[in-house]
């Protein structure tokens, strides 16, 4: 894997990540609800250490639905880079939309450049953009792949995700220490068995 040299690249205007469609929050609101629910469930908020639970727990679930806007600027590739460009085991976390549990893990996401670049580190934030909102991992793991090929028209994007979901391991089946992966392949990583081999060879699957 190689750091591309982004020094005299002129870069293209950034495209800005956001969430178009996020209704504004109301935490006041959120914190009430909370203590309803807790209520509902026959939960007393009368002792002190739980007085303030339904404000933080409004708090920890705005948190967790933080995905903010950041600039994502590409390069062109003028030193025609052809080969695979990964980044793994970027630790993630996010919230099952199913039963609002969190599940962690971490995800290799990699391209094979065509006539953009982007930085490394931008690989992390576009996941974590991601994650940030009620998810699912099938979808999460496609949403990364969308997105790079959408703003970099790469010749190859790959995307696995491992990660440990709570609504599995601390309730249902309890399945303690079970992890699901789910991966995206387009381009030459899904139509080429080499390209592939050598992504998940770097991605560290199967060992």
């Amino acid at each position: 894997m190689t750091t591309l040299n982004h020094r005299n690249h002129r870069a293209t205007p950034p495209s800005l990540l956001q969430l178009a469609d996020r209704p504004v929050r109301d935490l006041a609101a959120a914190e009430q609800a909370a203590g309803a629910f807790l209520q509902a469930l026959g939960i007393s908020l009368n002792g002190e250490s739980m007085r303030a639970t339904p404000a933080r727990m409004a708090r920890a679930y705005a948190e967790l639905f933080s995905a903010e806007p950041f600039e994502a600027t590409t390069f062109p590739n003028d030193e025609r880079y052809d080969e695979l460009v990964v980044a793994r085991d970027i630790p993630l976390r996010s919230v099952c939309e199913h039963h609002l549990l969190p599940f962690t893990g971490t995800a290799c996401v990699g391209y094979l450049p065509g006539e953009r670049i982007l930085g490394l580190s931008k690989l992390a934030r576009v996941v974590e953009h991601f994650a940030c909102r009620p998810q699912v991992q099938e979808r999460l793991t496609k949403q990364v792949a969308d997105w790079l090929t959408d703003h970099l028209q790469p010749r190859a994007v790959g995307v696995v995700i491992r990660a440990e979901h709570t609504c599995m391991t601390l309730r249902g089946v309890n399945a303690t220490g079970s992890t699901s992966v789910t991966s995206t392949l387009l381009g030459t990583l899904r139509t080429d068995p080499s390209s592939r081999h050598e992504f998940f060879a770097l991605a560290g699957i199967g060992r």
